[in-house]
């Protein structure tokens, strides 16, 4: 295989990637050690979140030719890449939380469902709970009602009862 091959490959591989992502975040991992990096990916995969390195023009023409624009800018230097399959704020609040522990790490940018957001977006969007603990929250506001419900319903029923 040629190295232009090569790199068609590749190309098609990340673009692939964003394609199927919910959410890409992108960081600069300059300074990072070995243990920290591999704290991070032990993170990434109890989260399911892969986490690569690719080469900036590649994925700059992946990025041009999944119709994302703008994204050169942030293309410069070590760029590191989490792709959130499943949960679109698992990549965000993962690295987000990490950069926090360790000042060598910078959120870039990231792709949420196509859109590119700026750092300071990233970490708005790192702050939304988990997908469970939304569900969970859900539940338990519809239950509340539901319960006080219950308990006025029997209430009435044992007053009845008493002047019967």
């Amino acid at each position: 295989m040629s190295i232009k091959e090569e790199k068609a490959a590749k190309v098609q591989e990340i673009k692939e990637k964003i394609d199927k992502a919910k959410a890409v975040i992108l960081a600069n991992y300059t300074g990072v050690t070995v243990e920290e990096d591999t704290e991070l990916r032990r993170k990434f995969r109890e989260a399911d979140v892969e986490y690569k390195v690719y080469k900036n023009t590649l994925t700059s023409i992946a990025a041009k030719q999944s119709g994302i624009e703008g994204l050169d800018e942030y293309l410069s230097g070590p760029t590191s890449f989490a792709f959130g399959y499943d949960d679109p704020t698992a990549p965000a609040r993962i690295l987000a939380n990490f950069a926090k522990e360790h000042k060598k790490l910078d959120l870039k940018c990231g792709m949420i469902q196509g859109k590119l957001l700026d750092t300071d977006k990233i970490k708005e969007f790192a702050s939304i709970p988990p997908r469970e603990v939304l569900i969970a929250k859900l539940l338990g506001s519809l239950k509340s009602p539901l319960s006080k419900f219950a308990y006025l319903v029997n209430a009435v029923k044992e007053k009845k009862e008493q002047e019967a």
